[in-house]
This record gives C-alpha cells, structure tokens and sequence, in this order.
C-alpha cells in the first residue's frame, strides 16, 4: 500500500504537558483517513504539525515520500475547525486573495471559484462581505477555498459544524467524489455516524498515544462482539433446546406473532452452525450479526485508557 502521509515517532511537548507522545500514523494514497480522539487528546497538535505551524521535538514527518518541507504547502488544504474568513471582505474578492496564496494565478483562481459558485449555487454570494452571511454559508465558501487548488491532500477539521442535514450532505459527497478524483483526506470529527458514511481507515488518540488504527471494516471485525438477532416463527422453547450449549439467550421478545431474539455466541459454532441447527425447529425469517459501530468502539477504548489504576495496599 501506498502512503501519502507517513507520521513517525512524533513527539511534542508544551512545558509540562505531553501533546503527543511517540504518535506514528500512515496515511494510505487516495483514501478517507478518520483521525478520532476525545478533546484534549492530541488531534489538532497533530495537525498543526502536518501544516507546519508548530514542529515535532523529535519524530518525522514524510509527505509523498520526502521529508515534510515549505514547499509541500501548495500541496496541502486545511478547513480547520476554527473559522479563519475576513468578515470585513467581500466574498469574491476573499476566495481570490487565498486561492493565489495557494499559487494560484487570478485568471485560474476565477475560473474555479465561478465553477464552485455555481455548483454549489450561490453565484449572488460574490459580492456579499463575510459578515453578511450565516455560519453555514461562511463554512461552504471556506469549504471552496480548501479544495479549490485541488491539493493532494486535505485536512478536514469538523468539515459538517454549522450545517443543517442537507448541507450536510452536499460537503459529504462533494468529499467523496475529491476522493474519486485522486485526493487523500484526512477527516478529524466527534460525528462517528459521518465516520462509518465516509472514512476507509481511522486512528484513534487518546491522552496523547494512539490507541487504534486500521482500516474501518477491519476494526468493526476485531471488535465483533459475537451478537445476533434472529427473528423466527415457532415455539420459543423448541429454539432454546435447539441452541446446545453454544450459545446464550441474551434477550427475547414477541411482535405479532414473530419471536426477536438476541443471542451470544460462546463457542466457535458457526452462523450455518446456527441456523442448521434451529431450521427444523422453527421458521426463521432472519438473522443478523451484530456489528458494534465505530462510536461503541470509540468509547470502549477510550474508556478502558482511561481507566484508574487500582489503589494498591500493603497488607
């Protein structure tokens, strides 16, 4: 596998505080990268060290295989969670100041922002200052100007804060089309929902150590917590003896006329295993491996780190 970002060994202190302690994360080619972490836990330090605004103490950092220097700016595009627009400005001519900091000329800048506004219909918005427009609307022109240089790689701080469910969705596949397109993006939210939509690898940080990473499908397997649902017809003491030993009734339920049970499986019996052994005891109408979802994961991890350790007595 090919990796765009590779982050080695990155370590990075403020005074007494560790912001980053031995990180090391690589980032695949043309993929959706998941950065994850509760607040406090390392993120924006991380980020703001692949931007060049603050230097590791030790580590390194390689984007497209050579050691992260100036010059790879024009190659890097940052929404960061903070908004950064000049409310006094007017859009327009805004979106062309920052477009030509990223190298662009005037002319290219033009032509690309024309083909944003328009897509993103809000042609009227060139003339309006920053101040003018709402939170919403402020996040979709500074949207445009991240990725209007059409940089290797962008970095997506909270890309859906301040945006009702429809705008929501518009960045949502405008992200995943740049990623059709040949971009790599590495995405740092809370919305764990957004990350199982879009994300194809994901690192975990908390109180300044990675914790996990991987990709996404890969992770959700690990952590499968043997769990099924299965709906049926029939008698529910006839599915129960079916069962054997190797599996526990976790819960049970009856909705018009059909029996929904959770299940646990405790031996290594397979799904045929399952329904070879119930089908001829019972209709069955379903069955379902529960899968934990990437915020059930999140907050087992971080909950196990953040475990106290036990208060030791001397006897």
């Amino acid at each position: 596998m090919e990796y765009l970002l590779q982050i080695q060994n990155i370590v990075k202190k403020f005074a007494n505080h560790v912001a980053l302690d031995d990180v090391s994360i690589n980032v695949p080619n043309g993929q959706v990268f998941g950065l994850l972490g509760p607040n406090g836990a390392g993120k924006t330090t991380l980020i703001r060290i692949i931007n060049q605004i603050t230097g590791p103490d030790s580590g390194a950092v390689l984007f497209d295989g050579k050691q992260l220097n100036p010059n790879h700016i024009t190659d890097i595009g940052y929404l960061p969670e903070e908004r950064g627009l000049y409310k006094k400005m007017k859009v327009g001519e805004q979106a062309l100041y920052l477009a030509q900091l990223k190298g662009m000329t005037k002319s290219e800048a033009k032509t690309k922002l024309e083909y944003w506004f328009k897509k993103f219909e809000i042609e009227g918005w060139w003339n309006k200052k920053v101040e003018e427009l709402s939170k919403g609307m402020q996040q979709k022109i500074q949207f445009i100007i991240t990725v209007l240089h059409e940089p290797k790689l962008l970095i997506l701080d909270e890309p859906f804060s301040g945006f009702d469910p429809i705008n929501t969705n518009l960045i949502k596949q405008e992200i995943l089309e740049l990623k059709e397109k040949g971009a790599t993006i590495i995405f740092s939210t809370h919305n764990m929902s957004s990350v199982e939509e879009i994300c194809d690898h994901i690192a975990l940080i908390n109180q300044s150590k990675k914790i996990l990473d991987g990709p996404i499908n890969v992770i959700r397997d690990t952590y499968s917590s043997n769990l099924f649902e299965v709906q049926f017809k029939g008698n529910m003491i006839a599915f129960t003896n079916a069962l054997w030993t190797g599996y526990e009734l976790i819960d049970q339920r009856a909705e018009g006329g059909i029996n929904k049970v959770k299940i646990k499986r405790i031996t290594k019996h397979t799904t045929n295993d399952l329904l070879g052994a119930i089908i001829p005891h019972v209709q069955v109408i379903s069955i379902n491996e529960i899968i934990p979802s990437m915020n059930d994961i999140f907050i087992d991890k971080v909950n196990q780190i953040n475990q106290p350790e036990p208060i030791k007595v001397n006897e």
